[in-house]
């Protein structure tokens, strides 16, 4: 051979082996990135190419398929969408998914590694994949009392419901919402419309907001109960009717600021339980000061503030500050200054304190399902922390139940249940020139002393008068219907 037909075959050699290299990359080592890639519309099409599978409340499924006639087959659809929305999220063929939709994607559309043998199985009799089934802890009861009270307040706000002994969560409620089924398919002429018009730029009450999990806000006086529980937790008030030594006026410490409390209160020298029942600002930011940053720090975080948690749905951590002055652990310890709580987070402290001490793990996911119900994964209810002592938190439960009987949270009351609670008026805004929020925080006992419901209630209303009266007024009517909601399923 010459030396020019050489080179020519040398090249055409190197041409055939950097095809087989490309040929063997893409096929192999890019197969899966290419497969799952978002521009793949095989992807998208295989995806909505079968019924999902259902997220279950009560044993019946809140969610549904219907076919499209299109490449993409079948479609979400949703029962009382706008009631769900905060649990389920949404799928849409045009926009993603979010929450349990997106988090549990791979059990509801049959492609989990978990789901591999029975797909297999179906593959070889002839039938179609189809999606596992996520159970949900949640209250149907519940959730509807949830919302509807909220729905009836015409305001934004959200509301949270647990069992204290599991961390099951019963009640996710946020309004404004939106029914997830408008957002659904992928029509320019109908979905994309419907997303545009749910957007916050577009839409200033922000109904896709999960406010239940990610709003924070400042917890107002509901924040006292952790105030209290620190007092009693680090020996600076032994029970509930000791004297605490709060003069009146008081000013904070470092300042010459008197911190005032809402109205002609009889708050000058009271007992932590009288102290709770009216809401003396003086009292409890007297005690948070005396108690000192880190001992109230170090009680809140206890309790769960200052980390996100996962129900799995993610929630936004709710904060207590650090390195603060005297008269910021002041304001701080009467959740006003930096203090900011999701009404998830006010929900457990209720729960942990309603629980004789013991905080769980706050979930809503009870199990994963097989298309043929078979269990694949149980979720096991786990402990978070121990916040207070078992008789610390039955003193506090006593002042709790002191509130609702003859104090501030009368509203709450039901017959024949023994009802604790906290009321809270969160001021905010540059010189509190905001509309403050309203929140009523509370538990139920049976009569065997077991706690079965706490929950958390947080109003935005424009008519919110600035005192405690208003987280009575407002929200401790929602929380009582979810309470009795809740005590009426498990009888």
């Amino acid at each position: 051979m010459n030396k020019p037909l050489r080179r020519v075959a040398i090249f055409c050699g190197l041409l055939m082996l950097a095809l087989l290299v490309r040929n063997n990359w893409i096929q192999y080592a890019q197969a899966d990135k290419l497969r799952t890639d978002e521009k793949n519309r095989r992807v998208a099409i295989e995806r909505y190419a079968t019924p999902r599978g259902d997220i279950i409340v009560d044993g019946e499924p809140i969610t549904g398929h219907k076919t499209t006639g299109g490449d993409f087959a079948y479609k979400r659809t949703y029962k009382n969408g706008a009631m769900w929305a905060p649990v389920t999220g949404y799928v849409s063929q045009a926009f993603g998914a979010n929450q349990l939709e997106s988090i549990e994607d791979g059990i509801l559309t049959g492609n989990d590694d978990r789901l591999f043998f029975r797909n297999t199985l179906d593959m070889l009799t002839g039938k179609k994949k189809q999606g596992g089934n996520v159970v949900t802890t949640l209250s149907g009861a519940a959730q509807k009392a949830a919302y509807n009270g909220l729905k009836k307040q015409g305001a934004k706000g959200s509301v949270v419901a647990l069992e204290p002994s599991t961390g099951k969560i019963l009640a996710l409620a946020s309004y404004p919402s939106y029914d997830p089924s408008t957002i659904a398919g992928n029509s320019l002429e109908t979905d994309a419309k419907a997303w545009e018009k749910l957007q916050k730029k577009n839409n200033p009450d922000d109904p896709m907001l999960n406010r239940a999990l990610r709003e924070v806000y400042p917890p107002g006086s509901t924040f006292k109960v952790v105030t209290a529980a620190a007092a009693l937790e680090h020996g600076m008030v032994e029970d509930a009717d000791q004297k605490t030594d709060t003069p009146l006026p008081y000013i904070m410490k470092g300042t010459t600021t008197e911190l005032k409390n809402e109205g002609n209160l009889p708050c000058e020298d009271a007992t932590l339980r009288e102290a709770l029942r009216v809401s003396c600002n003086t009292v409890f930011g007297k005690l948070g000061t005396d108690l000192g940053n880190d001992k109230m720090l170090e009680t809140a975080k206890k309790f769960g503030f200052g980390e996100e948690h996962f129900t799995p749905v993610r929630s936004s951590a709710s904060l207590f500050d650090k390195d603060m002055e005297p008269s910021q652990v002041a304001l701080s310890s009467i959740g006003q200054f930096n203090t900011a709580a999701t009404p998830l987070q006010m929900a457990m402290v209720a729960a942990a304190i309603a629980n004789n001490g013991t905080l769980m793990k706050p979930y809503m996911v009870d199990e994963l399902q097989t298309p043929g119900l078979d269990t694949i994964e149980k979720t096991d209810p786990e402990k978070f922390s121990e916040p207070v002592s078992p008789e610390n938190a039955q003193i506090l439960q006593s002042m709790m139940e002191t509130v609702v009987k003859d104090g501030t949270g009368t509203n709450a009351q039901i017959d024949g249940v023994t009802v604790g609670g906290k009321t809270g008026t969160a001021q905010h805004g540059e010189n509190n020139s905001k509309n403050p929020y309203a929140w009523f925080i509370s538990y139920a006992k049976t009569d065997d002393g077991s706690a079965p419901v706490a929950v958390a209630v947080v109003i935005e209303d424009e008519n919110a008068v600035r005192d405690d009266i208003s987280g009575g007024g407002l929200a401790a009517p929602i929380a009582k219907s979810v309470m009795e909601a809740v005590l009426k399923s498990k009888q």
